[in-house]
């Protein structure tokens, strides 16, 4: 289907999105012939070897007539050899006739391209590739509202500390500021949102100017980049040895710190004589890959641990170690505290909820965000990973002093686990029609094996997941973050199926979360990406609604939150996938069975009671 903000120079392929696929075709065949007209002039180049220092296509022109005197190489096949260099092998990308020159470098290097039906969808897709792979992702979309639709995606990988980068088309330079097609300040509206926002000056700088993005994604905490490019600038070629095209692995540093060692020790001396300490294992643990050392530390000195956003999973259900249920108890009552890789935000009552007489320890790969909201005994600014190893070492030799007499405490706090547990236990079993939620999110949790990656998104029914479901194994829980951005959830199944595609991939969405990007469901089914999701359904913005209820009171609680009764199991079906819709809580189990052995991407619609509301919601704890 043809955009009419895409680009009045673009090809027809490019304008006609059905013809898409052909065009990708048809591309690897050039990429053939290219290449192999690569190989067969190989052997006459000289000793500097051009053509295997750029790794792409080098085209050879004549001057005058003459021999041939100069290698030429197009921008957009230095941007692709950049991307090759850093690892990248897949960009999300909505076409326009700015940025199609990347495509073909593309080809050329190998690199896998995927288009998507919205320019959201492919930030968020390249963000969750990076959160999964630990590589930075790539977007590339073209100029002007392709950018902007793009910010929303760059804003939660901002917040999330995910290390992305987005490539926006942009004019020619030669009609800077003369209101040329799709021409926006990109750069400032990007600056604030990124670790780095530029303008490639020149076709020469290209790739060197990918690479520097790439290396301030990893500054501190990471985050994304934006480059643009404009389009004489992408499409220009230039000599090849005037282009710096920095080599894989030589052209930025190790960012990993083990921290100040005098901190370590203290930090270690700490723990060994706390007699009821617990540490919350948050995102940044599955950022650093720290996730064996966290576990080594956690047991050696016998500490309860909870975990939060991509630290989930860190343990897995029903190791001792592992509370979820008692984390505020804990937080009131421990003597030291050990917060790592999580800000003191909304999620944790900017600080407030962590006991005034705790000896209270942050650790953090952002100097800035430690202390920031509430004062700390020890600030430890290094690598998750590494500092939690290097505290476990420091406390060898001393384990059984501090180990054995915390027993008391866990068992403390498993009778708080147990008794919250029970509490909910009605809820979890519950009969009812429509569907209790807790019993919805319970049976996806009991669905999941060691291999389901779970994805949440959404405002209400994600707030009962969090309570209820546990990933099995590290790097297998994704949300939004702390942005709260709905719409994450199909992007998120693409980056995981293409990331991790030996993994299931079991997806959690609110209705109205699912509709900003569910368009994107035909892209999985394109790309032949199978996953099993789940629409908890209750017409509803349900998160807003309980705020507008217990404000201005039940006769104006459906101001502006009230969707419609959508059968997106029906909208599976229509987009070539497998859809069910559920009304009975016994039908929940074998319908996602059904599902997963569909071999389809799926939506089960389950239709959950609109009444009933998450306790995090009714604390309105975002607001607070």
């Amino acid at each position: 289907m043809s955009r009419d903000r895409r680009d009045a120079e673009s090809t027809p392929a490019t304008q006609d999105g059905r013809g898409r696929q052909g065009t990708r075709d048809r591309r690897e065949t050039q990429g053939s012939q290219d290449r192999q007209g690569c190989q067969d002039t190989r052997d006459s180049r000289d000793a500097q070897g051009v053509r295997a220092a750029l790794g792409g296509r080098v085209v050879q022109e004549p001057e005058d007539g003459g021999a041939d005197t100069r290698r030429l190489v197009s921008g957009g096949h230095l941007v692709a050899r950049a991307l090759k260099s850093e690892g990248v092998e897949v960009v999300y990308t909505l076409c326009g006739g700015h940025i199609v020159d990347v495509y073909d470098g593309c080809v050329d290097e190998g690199i896998a391209v995927v288009d998507v039906r919205h320019e959201q969808v492919a930030a968020h897709a390249a963000d969750g590739y990076a959160r999964l792979t630990g590589r930075p992702g790539c977007a590339v979309v073209t100029a002007g509202p392709g950018t902007t639709d793009a910010v929303t995606g760059v804003a939660n990988a901002l917040r999330a500390e995910s290390p992305m980068l987005l490539i926006g088309g942009q004019g020619a330079r030669s009609q800077h500021k003369m209101g040329a097609l799709q021409d926006l300040p990109h750069v400032e509206m990007m600056t604030p949102i990124t670790k780095f926002a530029a303008t490639v000056p020149d076709t020469a700088r290209v790739a060197d100017m990918v690479s520097m993005a790439f290396r301030e994604c990893f500054h501190g905490a990471p985050g994304p980049s934006f480059l643009e490019i404009p389009r004489d600038v992408l499409d220009a070629r230039v000599p090849a040895e005037t282009a710096r095209v920095p080599r894989a692995g030589h052209y930025r540093a190790s960012t990993r710190s083990a921290g100040d060692p005098e901190d370590v020790q203290r930090l270690a001396d700490l723990l060994v004589r706390a007699e009821k300490p617990a540490i919350l294992l948050g995102s940044q643990v599955w950022t650093t890959r720290g996730t064996d050392a966290a576990v080594e530390l956690v047991r050696a000195l016998n500490i309860p641990a909870y975990m939060n956003g991509a630290g989930r999973g860190t343990l897995p259900p029903g190791d001792p170690h592992h509370f979820q249920l008692s984390r505020r108890y804990a937080f009131a009552n421990a003597d030291v505290l050990v917060i790592v890789g999580t800000p003191f935000d909304f999620r944790m009552g900017y600080g407030k909820r962590l006991s005034a007489e705790a000896t209270v320890v942050q650790i953090d790969l952002d100097y800035r965000t430690v202390g920031r909201n509430r004062d700390v005994d020890l600030g430890i600014v290094g690598d998750a990973g590494l500092v939690l190893g290097a505290v476990a070492e420091a406390a060898s030799g001393r384990i059984d002093g501090g180990a054995a007499r915390r027993k008391e405490w866990l068992d403390e706090l498993r009778a708080v686990e147990q008794a919250a547990l029970d509490k909910r236990l009605p809820q979890l079993r519950s009969d009812a029609s429509p569907i209790h939620p807790y019993r919805l999110v319970s049976e996806i949790n009991d669905f999941l094996t060691d291999d389901s990656i779970f994805v949440g998104d959404g405002g209400d029914v994600v707030t009962f997941s969090g309570q209820v479901v546990q990933p099995r194994s590290p790097g297998h829980w994704m949300d939004p973050g702390p942005l709260g951005t709905l719409g994450v959830g199909i992007p998120f199944v693409l980056a995981a199926k293409q990331a991790r595609p030996e993994k299931e991939v079991v997806a959690l969405f609110g209705d109205g979360a699912f509709s900003l990007t569910g368009w994107d469901f035909e892209t999985l089914v394109r790309y032949d990406l199978p996953f099993v999701g789940v629409v908890g359904n209750n017409s509803s913005m349900n998160q807003i609604r309980y705020g507008q209820r217990a404000r201005y009171g039940a006769a104006r609680e459906r101001v502006g939150n009230t969707l419609g009764d959508v059968p997106y199991d029906k909208f599976a079906q229509i987009l070539g996938g497998y859809g069910e819709e559920v009304r009975d809580p016994a039908d929940i189990g074998p319908a996602l069975r059904r599902a997963r052995e569909s071999g389809k991407p799926s939506l089960i619609n389950v239709w959950i009671d609109p009444d009933v509301y998450a306790p995090g919601t009714m604390n309105q704890t975002m607001y607070k």
